[in-house]
């Protein structure tokens, strides 16, 4: 029997949970709250209940599920309100804005015996699992740098996402999925340092564009960036290792090669060359036998995965794949992003 499942919050990204689920067997969503009265008669539309109050929505025996997907700052007090009322509960991200509150969510939630998750669903990108598995498995040697990004190019920051009173802006919108997933891929290696910088290029009163180091105990320095008005973009993934460099064009799995060093030379040649850069030694260019374009690896994930595993651990059979702790983690790191940009400072971690 399906999972019966309400929806807090029936906008954007409530509508998108709904249509995401019409393609998974074993949750149904019967029901929606909204402060809107064009949201509540979409839900109408679909077949589901219509609650115009949060508190006959929670109160719906039928309901075992929950998910929040509302404006930011309403994320604790209604993950808080689903757990008490008995539900499981599914936040939205960003779950939240400190770690202590989290820690208050997680409780209400192990108090009530419910399972709290949080939507990090770009876990199962698979241009992410093709760099987590290249750096994972030593395709590329041993990495020292990574970069990830993404970029857009008009600007404007939609909704009440370009309202500080919302908790708007790019790091809480963009910022915690790249964030989570540079910490995914070293879930065992501390966070030492992180180092960023916010900037207001077209939105005045939250961030349009940021950029974050943060640097991990195993030497490896990870370069987060966002910005919404980059008309040239970079690619979305740019990792270096000391053997073989990995370079993913944009979401898109199959836009990317690593090539790979078969040979290190054994000294500098001593015959200057003229490059477009210049007479130069050490940028001259090499051999062609030097390097390989090797296959990038092949991966398994989607997005539903989420609601798969989490219909296995409502069923008793698993733990839910994103934990708390692990959201704790990308939260403590967003708080310390947020001081370093507000310091000027680089700021030091133990996560």
């Amino acid at each position: 029997m399906a999972i019966k499942m309400g929806i807090i919050g029936f906008g954007g990204m409530g509508r998108f949970h709904q249509w995401m689920l019409e393609s998974v067997d074993g949750i149904e969503v019967v029901a929606a709250h909204d402060i809107q009265e064009e949201a509540l008669e979409e839900a109408r539309k679909r077949g589901m209940r219509a609650y115009e109050k949060r508190e006959d929505l929670l109160a719906d025996p039928e309901i075992q599920l929950v998910l929040v997907a509302t404006p930011n700052e309403f994320h604790k007090p209604y993950v808080i309100e689903a757990a008490r009322a008995g539900k499981h509960v599914i936040s939205e991200k960003p779950v939240t804005f400190t770690v202590a509150d989290l820690d208050e969510m997680d409780a209400a939630a192990k108090e009530a015996g419910v399972i709290f998750t949080v939507h990090h669903n770009r876990r199962w990108d698979r241009d992410f699992l093709k760099v987590r598995k290249a750096i994972q498995t030593g395709m590329l040697g041993k990495v020292y740098c990574i970069e990830s990004r993404v970029t857009g190019s008009g600007g404007l920051i939609y909704g009440w996402r370009a309202y500080k009173e919302h908790a708007g802006g790019m790091i809480y919108d963009w910022g915690v999925h790249l964030i989570d997933q540079i910490l995914q891929i070293y879930p065992d290696n501390r966070l030492k340092t992180v180092f960023a910088k916010t900037f207001h290029v077209h939105n005045s009163d939250v961030d349009d564009y940021f950029r974050a180091e943060m640097l991990f105990d195993n030497g490896v320095e990870a370069h987060v960036e966002m910005g919404t008005f980059l008309l040239i973009p970079a690619p979305r993934w740019y990792v270096q290792g000391d053997n073989a460099t990995m370079m993913m064009e944009s979401f898109d799995e199959n836009k990317g090669k690593i090539v790979l060093s078969r040979y290190m030379t054994d000294e500098v040649g001593n015959t200057i060359v003229n490059t477009p850069s210049g007479p130069t030694r050490t940028l001259a260019p090499q051999p062609a036998d030097r390097f390989e374009d090797v296959p990038l690896p092949e991966v398994e994930g989607e997005p539903k995965w989420f609601y798969l595993n989490l219909i296995d651990a409502i069923n008793g059979k698993c733990a839910p794949a994103v934990t708390i702790p692990t959201v704790r983690r990308t939260l403590a790191a967003m708080e310390k992003i947020f001081e370093s940009a507000q310091t000027g400072r680089s700021v030091e971690c133990d996560l």
